[in-house]
């Protein structure tokens, strides 16, 4: 049995509205001579980098631009940024963005330090040294990538989403500015605030959860509730925003430690696959996942109940569970969540043999709390379609 727990967090995180400029009063000190910002094109088109650049502006540190990471990021878009960083010889990296450049940033900086290719370091903890220093500044409620030890890359040859798990791919300062968050829009709004509650839901059930896990994760829960449906109504709210950057980093807090389960393994699959949206596969999923763990710890699933806003009074832990199981289903009707797989772009069932054995390779279905068998992961899949 296990008798030890690491606990993993960014040394420095920097939150609250218009924070992104106290970024300045961090790097200056460090000495940093040139920097890669690791972004992408919609971001750069609409200005919103240049928040960043005009900061790094004021106290004289240069910087060069990778716009490459495109969403679910590849294992070329690590090769290609990863060029530009030793061509232009730059000492550290910035991460602007959701989780897709934050996933690329790490893919390239673990890569700079180590050598070899992203592709080694697929599984937990397979790199020797930390990642050249990344600074993670987050510009969606969702992944908690600027805070995790989590990367994600698609390898393109096998259709797969690795999932590399590495403590040394923690950043060093982690920025959750809601200011960053207003240009989102109502779709990714609803599917990266599903993503953070899956987070938050598979952490809250994990085998490894602990006490610090469980108050981030029902925390998170408790916010998700209240304030997604008013962030997605609403762009410009911005209690709701900012209360939807501490939902998503303390889901981040619960995952990052208590790791996830199915639901993760799953979509992964779905986005390789098919190159689908994370947060949307994960919102998909996730009410049919907890459908099969609440049989084998139904009393979780009582907390969940009671932070979804559910009166549980009287009942047992499984009616409980199904209480937190329709909470979780008419969330994502409110906010516009397709209602199953068959509605999502290029998904075939019979690929879900395919997708199966895969998902069982997966590192984060390592802390599911029931080790499923391929037909009990296909069942699950058609159950979502």
């Amino acid at each position: 049995m296990k008798k030890s727990y690491g606990y993993f967090m960014p040394p420095v995180t920097i939150m609250g509205v218009s924070c992104l400029e106290d970024i300045a009063d961090y790097i200056k000190p460090m000495g940093f001579k040139k920097a890669l910002i690791v972004s992408d094109k919609v971001l750069v088109e609409i200005q919103l980098v240049k928040k960043l650049t005009d900061v790094l502006d004021k106290i004289e540190v240069e910087y060069v631009i990778f716009d490459g990471a495109q969403p679910n990021p590849t294992v070329s878009n690590v090769n290609d940024g990863l060029k530009m960083l030793t061509d232009n010889e730059c000492d550290f990296v910035i991460s602007f963005g959701g989780g897709s450049p934050h996933d690329c940033a790490k893919g390239i900086a673990l890569v700079a330090a180590n050598g070899g290719k992203i592709e080694d370091y697929e599984g937990l903890n397979k790199s020797a040294k930390p990642q050249l220093p990344l600074i993670a500044v987050n510009t969606t409620s969702g992944t908690a990538s600027q805070m995790t030890r989590f990367c994600i890359i698609t390898d393109e040859s096998r259709h797969v989403k690795m999932a590399i798990v590495d403590w040394h791919t923690t950043a060093v300062i982690a920025v959750d500015d809601a200011d960053l968050m207003v240009a989102m829009p109502p779709s990714l709004t609803a599917a990266t605030g599903m993503d953070a509650l899956t987070h938050a839901v598979e952490a809250y059930v994990s085998i490894i959860a602990t006490p610090v896990t469980d108050c981030a994760a029902i925390k998170a829960i408790e916010l998700i509730a209240s304030y997604l449906r008013r962030a997605v109504a609403d762009g410009q709210d911005m209690e709701a925003r900012e209360m939807m950057t501490y939902a998503e980093y303390l889901a981040g807090v619960a995952f990052n430690n208590a790791s996830l389960g199915y639901v993760h393994a799953m979509a992964h699959q779905l986005g390789g696959f098919y190159d689908l949206p994370h947060g949307v596969c994960n919102a998909i999923l996730l009410p049919a996942v907890e459908e099969y763990n609440a049989k084998v710890v139904p009393e979780r699933f009582i907390d969940i109940a009671k932070a979804m806003g559910k009166n549980i009074e009287g009942l047992s832990a499984t009616e409980a569970a199904d209480a937190a199981l329709a909470a979780i289903r008419e969330l994502s009707a409110d906010i516009g969540i397709p209602a199953g797989l068959k509605e999502l772009k290029g998904f075939d069932a019979n690929d879900i043999p395919t997708l199966a054995v895969n998902a069982l390779k997966d590192a984060c279905g390592l802390t599911n709390p029931k080790q499923a068998s391929q037909e009990e992961i296909e069942n699950i899949y058609r159950a979502a379609i």
